[in-house]
C-alpha cells in the first residue's frame, strides 16, 4: 500500500479553498492527475458516485469513487476502485490558519497488486510530485 500527503497553506480563506476542492467542475483546472469526469454530480455529498478517468505515469486508469465523507467546509474524502483492482482513497481538507488565511491537505492511499514494488514507489513519487503541484493549482486559482 502506497501512502502519501500533500500540505500548502494559502492566504485566501478557508471558505474560498473549500469553494475549490468541492466542486467537481473545478477539477480540471487544478487537479493534476484528472483527465476527464465520466458520470460526477453537479455537487459531491455523502453517498454521491462519479467515474473519473485519472493518468498517473502516463497510464489512464477509470476510477469509480464513492464519497465517504463530505463535512462541509472542512472534508471530502472519496474512495474509489479502478482497473485491475487498484484501490485508492483522497482526503482533502481546509482549515482556517488563524489570521484569514488557510492551510489545505490532501492524504491519498493506494493499493492492489498492481501498486507492490518498484511500480508502488514509482506510483508514490508522482503522486506525491502531483499532489504538490495540485495544491500550487489551488493557490493560483484562489489568489485570482
Amino acid at each position: 500500500m502506497g501512502r502519501i500527503n500533500a500540505t500548502a497553506s494559502f492566504g485566501a480563506d478557508p471558505d474560498a479553498v473549500w469553494a475549490v476542492i468541492s466542486d467537481p467542475a473545478s477539477y480540471e483546472q487544478w487537479l493534476t492527475i484528472h483527465t476527464k469526469w465520466k458520470s460526477v454530480p453537479e455537487r459531491f455529498s455523502e453517498g454521491a458516485t462519479a467515474s473519473e478517468v485519472v493518468t498517473m505515469l502516463g497510464m489512464p486508469n477509470t476510477i469509480e469513487w464513492t464519497v465517504q465523507r463530505f463535512d462541509a467546509p472542512s472534508t471530502l474524502t472519496i474512495a474509489g476502485t479502478g482497473m485491475a483492482g487498484v484501490r485508492t482513497t483522497f482526503s482533502l481538507s481546509v482549515a482556517g490558519d488563524g489570521s484569514g488565511g488557510s492551510t489545505a491537505q490532501i492524504d491519498a492511499e493506494f493499493e492492489g497488486a498492481m501498486i507492490t514494488g518498484a511500480l508502488g514507489m514509482a506510483v508514490e513519487k508522482d503522486a506525491k510530485a502531483n499532489l504538490d503541484q495540485s495544491l500550487a493549482n489551488i493557490a493560483k486559482l484562489v489568489a485570482a
